[in-house]
C-alpha cells in the first residue's frame, strides 16, 4: 500500500505566478472603480492608489516571508494558523469569508452600474439579476470559462487600458497642450484631505486583491521557497504601478470628482476621450471582464465554502453537498448566489468595503505572524533579522488596520457583527474552546474526487 501523501506537480515559474495574480487583480478594475474613489478622496485617485501600493507592499513582504516559511496551500489562514494560533487561524478564515460572499457581487454590481448607464432605460437591477442567473447557471453546469480564458482576456484588458491612457492623454494635449501632461494636481488639490484619502486607499486596495491569491500556488510552484516572495512582490509593484498610471491619466483627462453616476463614471469619461465608438467597445471589455471574474468569484467562493463543508469547519449536511449530476457544489453556488442578490439594496463603495474588511483583517494578520514567527524562532536559538521580521511587518499591520477604520460604517458594523458570529460558531464546535477548532484541508486529491478538477481549484485565492 502507497502510504505517501498526495502533493501537486510543481510546475510553475515566476512568471506564470506572477500573470496568474494579475490576471486575478483583474487590471480594468481600476477603472470600474475610479467615479467612486474620486468621489471619496475629491478628485485624488492616484494618492490612492499610491497609499494603497505602500500598504500593500508592506504586506506583500510579510506575505513572502510565510510563504517561503510555509511552502503550502492555504494562504493567511495556514500562516496564522500555524504561526499564532489555530483559533485565531480560524477566525481570520471566517473573517475573509466576507470576500468571498461579497466579490461576486460587487463583481455584478460594477457590470450592472455600467450597462445601466449605457441603456438608462431598462433599470440596474435587471442586469444584475441576469449576471446572478447566467453565472450561477453556468457554475452549476461546471462550465470552466474564467479558467479557459484567463490569458486573452489579460490581453484585451491591457490593450483597453492603454487605449483608455493613450486618448485620455490626447484629449488632454488637445485642450490644454503639452505642459499639461505633467501636473500636480491629479495627486493633491484644494479638496485634499488625509481622511479622505485614506478612504479611497481603503477602497482602492480592493483592486489589490489578486497579490496574496498567488500564494494558494504554493505548492505548484518550482523553487516555491524563492520564487513565491519575489512572485507576490512584483504582482503588488506590477499591478500597483498600472493603477497609479491609469488612475493618474484618466484624472487628468477629468479633473475633480463630478459625474453623472460615479458608479460608472469610467463609462462617461470613455465617450468624453474616444467618442460613442470607443465607449461602446470600453463598455465591452468591462462587461465580459466582470462576467468572467463574477464565474471565477462565485465557483472559487463556493468551492471553499464546499471545502469547509467537507472537513466539517460548516455544517456537512448543506455544504459539503454534491450535485449527483454535475459534480458541482451547487447548494454553495446558489447560495453564492442568493447573496449577490444583496447587490440590489447596496452601492458600490459600501459593498467593496466589505470585502476589504476580510481582506484588511487577514492582511493584519499575516503581518503579526512573521512577528510571532520571530518571537519564535528567537526562543529556539535563531537570529533572524529584526528590521525584516519586525519593523516591515509591524509598519504593514499598521498601515492595514488605518485603512480598516476608514472603511464605510456599515462595513464596519457588518464585519463586527460577522467576526461575533464567529467567535459565537468557534465556541460552539469547540465545546467553549475545550477542543480544538476543526481544521480546512487544501488536500487536491480530495477535492478532485467531487468532480471539480485542479483547472477550476487553482482559481481559488483566498484564505
Amino acid at each position: 500500500m502507497d502510504n505517501t501523501a498526495p502533493s501537486l506537480a510543481r510546475t510553475l515559474r515566476l512568471r506564470a505566478v506572477v500573470l496568474f495574480g494579475l490576471a486575478y487583480m483583474t487590471p480594468l478594475i481600476v477603472l470600474g472603480t475610479f467615479g467612486v474613489v474620486a468621489d471619496t478622496t475629491g478628485g485624488t485617485v492616484p494618492t490612492a492608489y499610491a497609499l494603497a501600493l505602500v500598504a500593500m507592499l508592506f504586506t506583500a513582504h510579510s506575505y513572502g516571508r510565510m510563504a517561503a516559511a510555509h511552502p503550502v496551500a492555504g494562504s493567511a489562514y495556514t500562516y496564522v494558523r500555524r504561526a499564532v494560533d489555530s483559533r485565531v487561524g480560524f477566525l481570520v478564515g471566517w473573517a475573509t469569508l466576507l470576500d468571498y460572499f461579497f466579490l461576486p457581487m460587487v463583481i455584478w454590481l460594477i457590470g450592472g452600474a455600467y450597462l445601466g448607464a449605457q441603456f438608462p432605460g431598462v433599470p440596474s437591477w435587471v442586469w444584475i439579476i441576469g449576471f446572478v442567473v447566467l453565472t450561477t447557471a453556468l457554475n452549476v453546469r461546471g462550465i470552466r470559462t474564467a479558467e479557459r480564458v484567463n490569458d486573452l482576456l489579460m490581453v484585451f484588458q491591457v490593450l483597453v487600458l492603454v487605449i483608455f491612457a493613450l486618448l485620455s492623454l490626447r484629449h488632454v494635449f488637445d485642450q490644454h497642450g503639452a505642459g499639461a501632461l505633467l501636473s500636480a494636481a491629479p495627486f493633491a488639490n484644494g479638496a485634499t484631505t488625509l481622511a479622505g484619502t485614506s478612504a479611497g486607499a481603503a477602497i482602492a486596495a480592493y483592486s489589490f486583491l489578486g497579490f496574496d491569491a498567488v500564494t494558494t500556488l504554493t505548492e505548484e510552484t518550482v523553487d516555491a521557497e524563492r520564487t513565491m516572495p519575489r512572485a507576490i512582490l512584483l504582482t503588488a509593484l506590477i499591478g500597483g504601478g498600472t493603477f497609479i498610471a491609469l488612475a493618474y491619466t484618466t484624472q487628468l483627462a477629468h479633473p475633480g470628482s463630478a459625474f453623472k453616476d460615479s458608479g460608472s463614471a469610467a463609462f462617461e469619461i470613455a465617450r468624453t476621450i474616444g467618442g460613442d465608438l470607443f465607449s461602446s467597445c470600453f463598455l465591452a471589455g468591462l462587461v465580459v471582464a466582470q462576467f468572467a471574474s463574477g464565474i471565477a468569484a462565485q465557483a472559487s467562493s463556493s468551492r471553499l465554502l464546499f471545502a469547509m463543508g467537507r472537513d466539517s469547519v460548516l455544517p456537512r449536511r448543506f455544504f459539503g453537498h454534491v450535485h449527483p449530476r454535475f459534480r458541482t457544489p451547487a447548494r454553495n453556488i446558489l447560495l453564492t448566489g442568493a447573496v449577490g442578490l444583496v447587490a440590489l439594496k447596496l452601492d458600490v463603495a459600501t459593498s467593496t468595503s466589505f470585502i476589504n474588511f476580510g481582506a484588511f483583517t487577514a492582511f493584519t494578520f499575516v503581518n503579526l505572524s512573521v512577528i510571532a514567527t520571530f518571537v519564535r524562532e528567537r526562543r529556539a536559538g535563531g537570529r533572524p533579522n529584526p528590521l525584516a521580521c519586525v519593523l516591515v511587518p509591524l509598519v504593514g499591520a499598521a498601515v492595514d488596520i488605518w485603512l480598516l477604520i476608514h472603511l464605510d460604517t456599515a462595513a464596519l458594523v457588518l464585519g463586527a457583527v460577522w467576526l461575533a458570529l464567529g467567535i459565537v460558531y468557534l465556541a460552539y464546535v469547540t465545546r467553549l474552546f475545550r477542543t480544538p477548532p476543526p481544521q480546512l484541508s487544501f488536500d487536491e486529491e480530495e477535492e478532485r474526487a467531487t468532480g471539480a478538477g485542479r483547472e477550476e481549484r487553482s482559481t481559488a485565492p483566498r484564505p
